[in-house]
C-alpha cells in the first residue's frame, strides 16, 4: 500500500536544496519569489519572481540565485491526480505540463496561488475523512488558474501573423517519429543547418537537436504512463530498432530506464478505460 506522503506533499524549500540537480517521479508546482536562474533539463531560464514553476516526472532541476529565498513546493503522484484523466476539466497537459516549446513557469499578478498553498497546508494538518478530497479539488483550482494565466500570457504575446519558425514546431510534430536529424527540418525550411540551428535555438531557446530529442522522450513517456504496452511494443512504436537501444536512449535522457520510470510514475486509470 502506497502512503500518501508519496502521493501528496507540501514543503517550504531554501533556495539551496536545487543546487543539486533533483528529479522525481513526482509532478511539481514551485511558488518563488525570488531572481535567478532554473535549470530545467539542462535548459536555462532566467526569472525575476513572483512565478509558478511547473515540472513533470523525471525533469531534472536544478536552481542558482546570489538571494537567498523560500520556495513553495507541491509534489503530486500521478495516483493522487491524474492530469491526462482531467484534462476536459483542467487543460493543463501540453500547457503547465510537458510543453516542450515554452518556459515551464508563468508570472503571478497576484498571491491567489499563495492563499490556496496556505489552505492546502491547513487541511494536511487538521486531517479528517474529507482531507483528501477538499486537498484533490484546491490542486485542481491551483491547475485551472495557472492554465488561465498561461493561456491568457500567450494570447497577449502571440503575433496576429505566425512567426516563420512556429513551421518547425508543426514539422517536428508530424515527423519526430521517422525523421530525428536536423538536416531533414533545415531543408524543409530551406535554410542551411548551421543557420537553421542558430535560428531554432534564438526562437525557442533550445537547439532543433534537442527539441528533437525532447518530443521523443514526452511520447516514451506518456507511452509508458497511459498505455499498458510493454517496453519492446513502446520501442517498436517510437521506431527504434531494438527494445535495449530504446532503454539506453530513455535513460539517458530521464535518468531512469523504462521500466523504472513505469513502476516508479504508475500506469494511469486512462490505460484502462481506453481498453474499455
Amino acid at each position: 500500500m502506497v502512503a500518501f506522503h508519496d502521493l501528496f506533499q507540501l514543503q517550504i524549500l531554501s533556495r539551496t536544496h536545487f543546487r543539486q540537480r533533483q528529479a522525481t517521479e513526482r509532478y511539481h508546482i514551485m511558488l518563488l519569489e525570488g531572481e535567478g536562474v532554473i535549470s530545467i533539463d539542462f535548459t536555462e531560464y532566467a526569472f525575476n519572481g513572483p512565478i509558478a514553476l511547473f515540472t513533470s516526472p523525471y525533469q531534472h532541476i536544478s536552481l542558482e540565485s546570489t538571494s537567498d529565498f523560500s520556495i513553495k513546493q507541491l509534489a503530486f503522484h500521478g495516483d493522487f491526480y491524474c492530469i491526462e484523466y482531467h484534462k476536459n476539466e483542467v487543460a493543463c497537459n501540453g500547457l503547465l505540463f510537458n510543453n516542450i516549446y515554452r518556459q515551464p513557469f508563468i508570472y503571478l499578478p497576484d498571491d491567489e496561488l499563495d492563499f490556496i498553498f496556505d489552505k492546502l497546508n491547513c487541511e494536511l494538518e487538521k486531517w479528517d475523512a474529507h482531507s483528501e478530497p477538499i486537498l484533490r479539488t484546491y490542486l485542481q483550482l491551483m491547475l485551472a488558474i495557472s492554465s488561465k494565466i498561461k493561456k491568457l500570457d500567450q494570447q497577449i504575446s502571440a503575433s496576429p501573423i505566425p512567426h516563420p519558425l512556429d513551421k518547425f514546431r508543426e514539422l517536428l510534430e508530424q515527423n519526430y517519429l521517422e525523421h530525428r536529424d536536423t538536416a531533414f527540418y533545415a531543408t524543409q525550411m530551406a535554410v542551411s543547418a548551421n543557420a537553421f540551428t542558430k535560428k531554432i535555438k534564438t526562437h525557442f531557446g533550445k537547439p532543433p537537436s534537442q527539441l528533437i530529442q525532447e518530443r521523443v522522450m514526452l511520447e516514451a513517456k506518456k507511452q509508458l504512463h497511459l498505455t499498458h504496452k510493454s517496453i519492446k511494443e513502446v520501442a517498436a512504436a517510437l521506431q527504434f530498432d531494438d527494445e535495449h537501444y530504446f532503454s539506453r536512449f530513455f535513460k539517458k535522457h530521464a535518468g531512469v530506464s523504462p521500466t523504472t520510470f513505469r513502476e516508479k510514475v504508475g500506469i494511469s486509470i486512462v490505460a484502462d478505460l481506453s481498453m474499455e
